[in-house]
């Protein structure tokens, strides 16, 4: 439980009412945890919109008829249309209840916090976090802390596997003390102890998408860690071996990657329960995968979730500049083909991770730092919240509950100016009746 440590004189008035942050260690419970509570309503989106110029400065007095959606490009309207302000020096009280329709909130329950308050919630996912890519991590938040934070601004660091959990402080020795504790957990993972040793992308293309590509990678690496093989002999042994692998790659990864959602999810409703005032979450991940439908779907009730819970979520690609290219340990495949067909496999891999954390930040009005090996500066960027988001209400009469995804483009009636929003949504598939 993250709890809130009280600082003698600076007590504060709400203290008594705040909820604990909470979310359940995934080793214990990985594929039973409900979806999160608070999810896209049958007849509405949310989305949220962050305006820039080419300065880089908000763009702060747009009106409803110059937003422009389409819904898999076809022209939708805008049922309800917010302007929410995150000015540090006024917390916005009533903008955030009206925007929000508080059906699981109500707003008496919703105590505004003192002036130029900001509550920034640090997750640190160290069930994808490498070793290297954590302890990067670690040194440029510990180096941030005393740069970025406001004496007014209370902050926590957890881990989403739940293990780690500073409480909500100003203590800036306490934040830095329980980073120093984080090491990755790979609850799901068995890395290099399969042979092949593949990973979720390739393992999807081969049960999945049934790649003949990557099920060829995949052979060329059991030939390679079983050199006893016979490469004619024992084809056929070596590509069910391979099938077999990818098939427990994807039961793991689908649970790991449910478990990650689930944990996001449990920390935004915790948010969701702080007093009125800035609500920033910084995801700080290695990256990880949502290639499954129910994967997107988690997604997408996680934006509306924090939409509605006015709570920004931005995210550090803790990698920085990172290489495909195969080491020493894994280049010995048997071929210079074998070897670029699992380079592409990585690469694709790479890239593909990075998309979660992007559509979180641009669905919520935050940033993504990535393709950068000066984490300290990504740790000052995200940690400022935006002065402006526009909230648009995108009503969902007369579309289908079919489990679809659909495309979402936000387009304006103005040149020059950067728009992020959430890239998409899935409406849920309507329940049998009984």
């Amino acid at each position: 439980m993250i709890i809130l440590h009280r600082e003698g004189a600076k007590k504060l008035t709400w203290a008594a009412s705040l909820l604990a942050l909470h979310c359940a260690c995934l080793a214990q419970q990985p594929a039973q945890d409900k979806p999160f509570e608070i999810q896209a309503e049958v007849n509405r989106v949310l989305v949220e919109v962050v305006v820039h110029d080419k300065q880089g400065h908000a763009v702060e007095d747009l009106r409803k008829e110059e937003f422009q959606i389409f819904d898999n490009g076809k022209p939708r309207g805008v049922s309800s249309f917010q302007v929410e302000k995150h000015c540090v020096q006024t917390a916005a009280v009533a903008g955030g209840e009206v925007a929000h329709g508080t059906e699981q909130s109500p707003p008496q329950t919703q105590t505004p916090a003192p002036d130029g308050m900001r509550f920034i919630l640090f997750v640190f996912d160290d069930l994808h976090l490498s070793m290297e890519d954590l302890a990067h991590a670690k040194a440029s938040a510990n180096k941030m802390l005393d740069q970025s934070l406001s004496p007014t601004d209370m902050a926590a660091v957890v881990s989403l596997s739940g293990s780690i959990n500073s409480g909500l402080t100003r203590d800036h020795k306490v934040l830095q003390e329980t980073i120093g504790k984080l090491t990755p957990r790979a609850i799901y993972q068995m890395k290099g102890s399969e042979c092949p040793d593949i990973g979720y992308y390739q393992a999807d293309q081969i049960q999945n998408k049934h790649d003949s590509v990557a099920l060829q990678a995949a052979v060329q690496m059991v030939f390679s860690c079983a050199p006893g093989m016979d490469r004619q002999r024992d084809y056929e042994l070596a590509q069910r071996t391979a099938e077999a692998t990818a098939m427990r790659v994807v039961t793991r990864s689908e649970a790991e990657i449910h478990g990650t959602y689930s944990a996001l999810a449990a920390y935004v409703k915790a948010m969701n329960r702080l007093p009125q005032g800035g609500r920033l979450m910084v995801l700080v991940s290695s990256g990880f995968l949502a290639i499954t439908q129910e994967a997107i779907n988690e997604e997408s009730r996680l934006i509306d979730a924090a939409a509605q819970a006015n709570v920004t979520i931005s995210a550090l690609d803790a990698r920085g500049l990172y290489t495909t290219n195969l080491d020493a340990s894994t280049a010995s495949l048997g071929s210079a083909g074998a070897a670029r067909m699992q380079e592409e496999m990585r690469r694709n891999s790479a890239t593909s991770s990075e998309n979660p954390m992007a559509e979180l930040a641009n669905g919520t009005g935050g940033s993504f730092f990535h393709n950068s090996n000066d984490l300290l500066a990504g740790f000052r960027g995200l940690t400022e919240t935006p002065t402006c988001v526009y909230l648009l209400e995108l009503p969902l009469d007369g579309i289908k509950a079919d489990g679809s995804y659909h495309h979402l483009k936000v387009k304006l009636d103005r040149r020059d100016v950067d728009v992020r929003a959430r890239s998409g949504y899935f409406v849920p598939k309507a329940g049998k009746k009984k």
